[in-house]
């Protein structure tokens, strides 16, 4: 079938063969990598990179960078920064090299609405569909990362999906033994080195494999006391059955994170709040009011001891906060993943493919509170409950540990307000698996069915543990847990969650019109459960909890005392939902052609919407909240040949009941408010052009609008003034460019990128706090210039693995506004943002054969 449709195209036989190896992998699973390719060779177009950069023939809106772009940037860094050089893809990288997080918007969807998948299995949050930028795989072992704007594919697994979709795949072991070790240093202390081993094939089978590992360290950019600390293993082993393509992988995937907050400060630029990240109650620095550049020492954080304990003497220790500072705060985690891939030809018209997988995360937020080793009574919070002296009870109350007689800091008595680590902890275990078989009736036609399962188990807990004498954690998640007086553990948070996923899709695509129509119809049904068991007393319909983890007795004393507090216990959310999507390419030429594409997305709510809605009976409308759904449109023209690489596209998204969230940092919680109809739409359009070989240019650049169709309800009879308004957070344009050329064994690389302003809270209006403006209604437009060369030493002999590399991030220092948190539909509260990360020096060296 594809050699048969590539005849129509092709001049020669050798132009068939080389178009046919040119054909790359453009989606996410096996299966729909398999069904794919055979649409873009059938539409009669021929895919051609130019200069790292990829427009595939398909119906739906999709962009690829491949490893020459990728290998360009600096090394480790997360391949969610690198996708920035596609249309419509807004990151904020929380410092310069890819350890810390940061964050990611596509059209205007924030990460915990874009689906992000890793060999096909998927990396959102099982829990909140977040997700994590500094967790992914280290870029030299990427083959290539496609974005598709507008829509998922069939098979996808996830519940992230009302938004677009990033992709990428691990690079193939080679068929020749070879190995490269690659070393990096930079400001800020930055050192990392990565090497990597290929076995070459084995043998007569043809079985190969790599292996690869990663350690990356650097200071926290801001605060100068905190760490970064990342290692990284990478294992593959390919498996060819036959000669027809059909394959068998294994792969394996650990990443360590050791890491420090820093750099989030309150988004203001009052002039009564000092520049001064330590103290947590700050200002944000107006780069047009004040100054272009950074000044770092101005957000160190200050150094504490915590002194000793006097006994006989209530005390609040350390009476200086100690430890709680933000920069103190450790973002551990621990994530890997065991994939499979595979393919198996059952005849010359059936194809099946399978891809199961397991994933293990665990990881927490960090953070402090302050204990009491006494008792919880009306005397110690008379305005929590009526608790009197006779019935004092030990237990996680009104967001502070009360531990019942215990001597936390060692001074002989049980008086004192005791500081201690108190982490959001989360440890998810999930299986996962993609079945597909494709069926080709003839040369032009081909449907295929495919089964996906998901299941995450999610439990979150929040136990407490002691800080050393210098204000950091002793034990970042708190695995040698804090227990009250009778041996009960306490912890801020205690629930156990499912989240289950059975799809079952199809997909036929067909040639029509002499191989110059493509047309491609697919259907997706997904059965969302959610089983979900919280073990605490809900206190308010804004996710605050009470908890006594085993202690029964307690619980009950508190609970008769307070009988508006909702039980612990479980509750089965249901979302099952039909998702159409359809489209077509029409092909004028073999370079020139338009698409045209509309899907249907459903995203069920997250598990932190679902247990506030605990707080009402379970029969009421309010302890069931709705899904969000988007219907996306997509037309565009693309022209792709050897030379060029050109795509424009409007595209149109239609969201029911859109969630908007607004986080509170300190005490993570985060409220929910329903924007119920939000209309977007837009354009997205690059140009990539090789001239000649030493030589290229790339262009890019998107508008967004968005409009939030009514007033939203904040409480009883009040309205927030959204109508008519944008969301927040997502930039109103973004444009940049690259260009690259290479002389002899010198390649020199420049890229610029314009990000524009974006709104701050959801009713577009300044931030004010006690009738003062402290910040304007959108953060400032920014530009960012990168530079990178690299200098081969293949010419001296030693290998194309050899060469040296130079990395300077943020040329002119641009003081800008980096990722933040939205502030909701109020124009009172003030978000945290990020700073964003001044220049950066990185040099590396590789060596390899």
């Amino acid at each position: 079938m594809k050699i048969h449709s590539l005849l129509s195209t092709a001049t020669s036989t050798l132009a068939v063969g080389a178009a046919f190896l040119a054909v790359p992998a453009f989606a996410q699973s096996t299966g729909s990598v398999d069904f794919e390719e055979g649409e873009i060779v059938v539409t009669g177009q021929v895919e051609r990179g130019v200069a790292g950069v990829q427009v595939p023939n398909t119906t739906k809106a999709k962009q690829v960078l491949t490893q020459e772009i990728i290998s360009t940037q600096a090394p480790g860094q997360s391949i969610n920064d690198i996708i920035n050089l596609v249309p419509g893809v807004s990151f904020q990288n929380n410092d310069p090299f890819g350890s810390a997080g940061g964050t990611l918007t596509i059209r205007g969807f924030d990460d915990g609405r874009i689906s992000q998948t890793f060999d096909g299995i998927p990396l959102n949050d099982t829990g909140g569909y977040a997700l994590y930028s500094n967790q992914q795989l280290d870029p030299e072992l990427i083959e290539q990362v496609n974005v598709n704007l507008g829509t998922t594919d069939v098979d996808s697994p996830t519940a992230a999906a009302t938004g677009s979709t990033v992709n990428y795949r691990t690079r193939n072991p080679t068929d020749e033994f070879g190995a490269r070790m690659l070393g990096s240093v930079g400001d800020f202390n930055f050192f990392r080195m990565f090497g990597e081993i290929d076995t070459g094939v084995l043998n007569s089978s043809g079985t190969k494999a790599f292996f690869a590992a990663s350690k990356a360290t650097n200071d926290a950019v801001f605060g100068k006391i905190g760490k970064i600390d990342k290692m990284q293993l990478n294992a593959k082993i390919y498996q060819p059955l036959g000669d027809n393509g059909d394959f068998i992988s294994i792969a394996g995937h650990w990443n360590r994170n050791r890491n420090n907050f820093f750099g989030s400060v309150p988004l203001r630029n009052d002039p009564s709040r000092p520049v001064n990240s330590a103290s947590n109650v700050g200002r944000f620095p107006n780069s047009r009011a004040e100054r272009d550049d950074y000044d770092v020492g101005a957000y160190d954080a200050a150094r504490c001891p915590i002194s000793p304990g006097i006994s006989g003497v209530a005390e609040i220790l350390p009476s200086d906060s100690c430890g709680s500072l933000y920069e103190y705060r450790f973002n551990p985690s621990n994530t890997g993943n065991i994939r499979i891939n595979s393919k198996f030809t059952l005849s010359d018209k059936l194809t099946l493919t399978v891809d199961p997988s397991i994933q293990y995360t665990k990881a927490n937020g960090g953070g402090t509170v302050v204990a009491r080793e006494g008792f919880y009574t009306q005397s110690a919070n008379a305005t929590r409950s009526a608790i009197t002296l006779a019935q004092q009870v030990s237990g996680y109350l009104g967001g502070s540990p009360y531990f019942g007689g215990v001597d936390l800091n060692g001074d002989g008595d049980t008086l004192d307000q005791v500081r201690v680590l108190a982490p959001s902890n989360t440890e998810t275990w999930r299986l996962g698996v993609i079945a597909s078989l494709r069926y080709d009736f003839d040369d032009y036609n081909r449907v295929r069915i495919a089964y996906s399962y998901d299941r995450g188990r999610h439990r979150q807990t929040g136990e407490t543990s002691l800080i050393k004498p210098n204000g950091f954690a002793t034990d970042v998640f708190s695995d040698d847990a804090l227990t009250d007086a009778e041996g009960n553990v306490l912890q801020k948070r205690d629930r156990l969650s499912y989240a289950i996923l059975h799809q079952v899709s199809g997909e036929y695509s067909g040639d029509y019109m002499n191989d110059t129509l493509h047309v491609n119809i697919g259907v997706r049904a997904p059965f969302f459960k959610r089983n979900l068991t919280n073990n605490c007393l809900a206190s308010s319909a804004t996710g605050f909890v009470d908890c006594f983890t085993t202690n029964a007795a307690d619980q009950a004393t508190y609970a008769a005392a307070n009988p508006l507090y909702a039980l612990p216990q479980q509750r089965i959310f249901k979302y099952n939902k039909v998702l159409p999507n359809a489209g077509f390419v029409y092909d004028f030429t073999d370079e020139a052609s338009v698409n045209f594409n509309y899907s249907k997305g459903l995203q069920p709510p997250g598990t932190d919407n679902l247990y506030q809605s605990f707080w009402f009976p379970e029969d009421s409308e309010q302890a069931t909240p709705g899904v969000e759904t988007t219907d996306n449109f997509d037309l565009g023209v693309r022209y792709t040949s050897g030379i060029i690489q050109a795509m424009v596209t409007g595209w149109y998204t239609i969201y029911h009941n859109r969630l908007a969230s607004a986080y509170d940092r300190d005490l993570n919680v985060t409220i929910y408010r329903n924007l119920g109809r939000v209309d977007k739409y837009g354009i997205d359009g690059s140009l990539a052009v090789r001239p000649i070989p030493e030589a290229s240019i790339y262009l890019f650049g998107s508008y967004l609008k968005s409009e939030i169709k009514q007033d939203v309800e904040t409480g009883a009879g009040a309205f927030a003034p959204t109508k008519g308004k944008r969301e927040a957070g997502a930039p109103v344009y973004t444009f940049g460019a690259r260009a690259d050329g290479n002389i002899g064994p010198v390649s020199l690389g420049a890229q610029v990128k314009r990000t524009g302003p974006r709104y701050v809270n959801d009713v577009n209006l300044p931030i004010t706090v006690s009738g003062t403006q402290v910040y304007g209604k959108k953060t400032p437009a920014y530009t960012l210039v990168d530079l990178d060369a690299k200098v081969s030493l293949e010419f001296a002999g030693l290998g194309d693995k050899t060469f040296l590399q130079l990395n300077v991030l943020n040329v002119f220092d641009k003081l800008y506004v980096g990722g933040f948190d939205g502030a909701g539909t109020s124009d009172t509260s003030v978000p945290f943002a990020q700073i964003g990360s001044p220049r950066t020096f990185i040099g590396s060296i590789s060596f390899g054969f």
